[in-house]
């Protein structure tokens, strides 16, 4: 049996989704909705935050971020990905309401990748 392999930086992860074909990415919309790579638009009420990831930059606060991974109404995941605090590319309450709106859920990784 294969073993699992630890997680430990936003690259692992995100080409772990890669490779699952899950590497859907949402962003803020002019609007104030997320939209998929796949030109998909959401609402908040569309998406639940199934697993969230803090990373922290040993040398310089600027590689400060959080990874959301989010499943939709149709199962598909997605991650919404943000850099922390004042190095956030959000201007505005907007994306911070978004996600506050969002329900949450904290699944298993080996639920997520399997």
């Amino acid at each position: 049996m294969e073993q699992p392999t630890a997680m430990n930086t936003l690259s692992q992860i995100l080409e772990k989704l890669r490779l699952k074909g899950k590497d859907n990415e949402l962003k803020m919309t002019d609007h104030g909705k997320m939209q998929s790579q796949t030109g998909k638009i959401y609402k908040p009420d569309d998406l639940v935050i199934v697993k969230t990831y803090r990373f922290e930059g040993d040398s310089d606060p600027g590689d400060n971020s959080v990874l959301y991974i989010t499943e939709d109404k149709e199962n598909e995941l997605g991650y919404i990905l943000d850099a922390y605090g004042i190095y956030s590319d959000h201007v505005g309450p907007a994306f911070d309401d978004f996600l506050k709106k969002i329900p949450t859920e904290n699944r298993d990784e080996q639920e997520l990748f399997s």
